[in-house]
């Protein structure tokens, strides 16, 4: 398992390059890469170049819009409103195989579905005790099944493989509501939905 901690690492151009980025979904994190389109935007400010670099304004404008997206989503789903639902939340890391949550969409996500007053419930394979570190006021539990249990909504947000592979018919026993959202373009929908999920994929329809 890899630990992503500290300054960003080199790695081989096709680990970081590729068609697994063009996926639809809550956008990228971690410390990287929004941290050096910011800084690209303000280097460009500085030396009056800024007009030449909008586009990457965009890009990260847009990367946050996804996030704001699953919030309304996830309104809508609850009939307009996320205050006093139970949020189950799958995934906190900004990547699977990493415990780094350093600019993670899956928690600023939940936090703001929090600080609307949702009891939001996260797990994570390996990150649990650095959320627990940075958000001591979140619901953090160890086990997939004790987040699942009694949730009005599921949000699939870091793409782990065991969540990709949750079999439907056994979480749809433990929810009180059998809605997900698949903020990571990753489930098989049409076997969710055989099993009674009422399943939101990003960029599927």
């Amino acid at each position: 398992m890899r630990r992503n901690r500290g300054r960003c690492r080199r790695r081989h151009r096709g680990d970081r390059i590729g068609p697994k980025f063009l996926r639809a979904g809550i956008g990228f994190g971690g410390d990287c890469l929004p941290k050096d389109i910011r800084g690209l935007i303000s280097r460009a400010g500085e030396l009056g170049t800024v007009n030449s670099f909008a586009f990457l304004r965009d890009i990260d404008a847009i990367n946050q819009g996804r996030r704001e997206y699953v919030v309304r989503l996830a309104k809508r789903l609850l009939e307009g409103s996320v205050d006093g639902k139970r949020i189950a939340v799958l995934g906190a890391a900004f990547k699977p195989d990493t415990d780094d949550v350093r600019d993670s969409p899956a928690l600023d996500i939940a936090l703001k579905l929090y600080s609307e007053g949702a009891r939001v419930i996260i797990t994570d394979p390996v990150a649990n005790e650095n959320v627990r570190g940075r958000y001591p006021s979140f619901h953090v539990e160890d086990s997939t099944e004790d987040t699942l249990r009694d949730a009005d909504l599921v949000l699939l947000l870091t793409e782990w493989k065991q969540y990709r592979d949750l079999d439907p018919r056994a979480a749809k026993e433990l929810v009180s509501t059998a809605q997900i959202i698949d903020g990571r373009n990753t489930l098989d929908l049409a076997t969710w939905r055989e099993a009674g999920w009422q399943v939101e994929a990003l960029g599927r329809p």
